[in-house]
């Protein structure tokens, strides 16, 4: 109860004038921040961090969440749209929302796409709310060993679970951590197949991959098949939200499962792009409409954008408590309390009460107005639609570019998008999966990390993945999952086999 008044009285403190009119223009600047790709929530927080050191810090903090959960919104709009992920997880988004778009429904995909949204990010501050000290000892258990069990299982999920081709998903991954494995290595410091090049000592980075893979090679397949949108016609007014929203009670087994995932993977942190990868596999596992996953599924934008912005909300969590950044955003608004003067972790709850829970209490209208301004707005986004290619083309070429030059200010990150532009294209002509190869490009180097830090720690010993029962048990899941698929396969040959009328018997 003494919890629930002092949310009662966050409340009151977001809700003064000056605070929601820095709410509604944080979340304005968040959709700008999560359209441009390569920009980013951390990055927009970033920048605009100094403009808030002579702020009252609680306006200052309320300023900057929002523009991070405007953030979360924005990503999914030139995902649908365009299929160029503005955040990085808002990749799988791209894999059901984009060809929604080209049938036309393009509304029905970002208003699924918002209200995810908003369902996620509102179990992350639930969470926040009602279980913030037990979470917070939970994460606390978790070593190198236990982070290498959770991509690990991110991993399996995805092979297991997968229904395209297995061989073609494995290849993918390889490929993936092979691309993770250049520039330079976080233990020992040696360079990895750089070849000399010194631009290649930082690696390839996520986005301007990203941006390549599905930016780049789309607009290349739209030029190769005529030059024009294919959902050209998209429509959005009031009826489509209602409708969209008329349909989701279906889908609630798929949000509440999404949710879940999301909130796990921000607390441990497994990260919002794993969960994002993982509650989109999960779904398309068991959904009754799996096959037509990539085709333009509503349930395949649900449930990456429900677990991608539950666990960007989660992240906070072990922040606020332990002073243990979740994220990037969350390391960004960490340096940002202790500038203010606050020290992030038990006592604050306790030393600035009225801070943290107007901060959470923010959080609650930061979403709702979120969704509100989004909504309002998808008319503008739905009608880009409807300009002719050929003008938009070059455009997104710009913007990506752009998008790719800033991440590292470096004219060769252009003319890498440019080359995995290309591969994209040729994976999306021999129908290979791009997902398995994303996962791994941003996971791999961080598993291995954790692999050889559990190993250097144990002194070889692989004992250390099975050395508790959180270690064991995520392992004991990671191999499930692994052999889910293969296994049901079997069995639904066998017993196709059966059920097979003998030859010359009549039908």
């Amino acid at each position: 109860m003494d919890d629930l008044s002092s949310l009662l009285h966050g409340f009151e403190v977001a809700l003064s004038w000056h605070n929601v009119g820095f709410m509604i223009v944080g979340v304005l600047l968040g959709i700008v921040v999560g359209v441009l790709p390569g920009l980013g929530g951390p990055n927009g927080v970033a920048i605009l961090l100094p403009m808030t050191f002579g702020m009252d810090p609680t306006s200052a903090i309320i300023l900057l969440s929002s523009i991070y959960w405007g953030a979360l919104f924005g990503g999914a709009i030139t995902s649908i749209l365009f299929n160029i992920p503005g955040e990085a997880w808002s990749v799988a988004t791209t894999f059901d929302g984009y060809p929604m778009a080209q049938q036309g429904r393009a509304g029905e995909a970002l208003t699924a796409a918002f209200t995810a949204s908003f369902i996620g990010a509102l179990s992350g501050v639930v969470l926040i709310t009602f279980v913030a000290p037990l979470v917070a000892k939970f994460a606390l258990r978790f070593g190198p060993a236990e982070f290498f069990a959770v991509f690990l299982l991110t991993f399996c999920s995805f092979i297991g679970m997968g229904r395209e081709n297995r061989t073609k998903i494995v290849i993918s991954l390889a490929i993936g951590f092979l691309l993770a494995g250049v520039g330079m290595d976080t233990i020992s410091g040696d360079l990895r197949m750089t070849f000399g090049s010194m631009e290649l000592m930082r690696g390839f980075d996520f986005l301007v991959v990203v941006i390549g893979l599905f930016g780049v090679s789309e607009i290349l397949l739209t030029i190769e098949e005529g030059l024009e949108f294919k959902g050209k016609k998209a429509a959005i007014d009031l009826k489509v939200v209602l409708k969209t929203w008329a349909s989701l009670p279906r889908y609630w087994a798929t949000l509440v499962r999404s949710s879940v995932v999301g909130m796990w993977m921000g607390v441990t942190p497994g990260g919002a792009i794993a969960a994002s990868f993982m509650g989109y596999g999960l779904a398309k596992r068991f959904s009754k409409s799996g096959d037509r996953f990539g085709q333009g599924e509503v349930e395949g934008v649900l449930a990456p954008e429900t677990a991608a912005h539950a666990a960007g909300t989660s992240a906070l969590l072990p922040m606020l408590a332990l002073g243990i950044p979740g994220s990037a955003t969350a390391a960004v608004l960490l340096g940002g309390l202790m500038i203010w003067g606050l020290q992030p972790g038990p006592m604050l709850f306790v030393e600035q009460k009225e801070f943290v829970w107007g901060l959470i209490a923010s959080m609650y209208l930061g979403n709702v107005a979120g969704l509100i301004i989004v909504l309002a707005t998808v008319p503008l986004f739905a009608a880009i639609m409807r300009v002719p290619f050929a003008i938009v083309a070059p455009i997104i070429l710009i913007v990506c570019a752009i998008g790719a030059y800033t991440v590292g200010n470096s004219t060769f990150d252009i003319w890498l998008m440019l080359a995995f532009g290309v591969v994209g294209y040729v994976f999306k002509k021999l129908d290979y999966p791009l997902a398995p190869m994303v996962l791994a490009l941003v996971l791999g180097d961080r598993a291995e990390d954790a692999f050889r830090q559990a190993l250097l720690g144990s002194g070889g010993s692989l004992q250390v993945f099975w050395a508790n029962g959180l270690v064991t048990t995520l392992i004991i899941l990671s191999a499930l999952l692994l052999f889910w698929g293969p296994v049901g396969d079997l069995i639904g040959k066998m017993r196709g086999g059966r059920g097979k009328p003998a030859m010359g018997t009549a039908e």
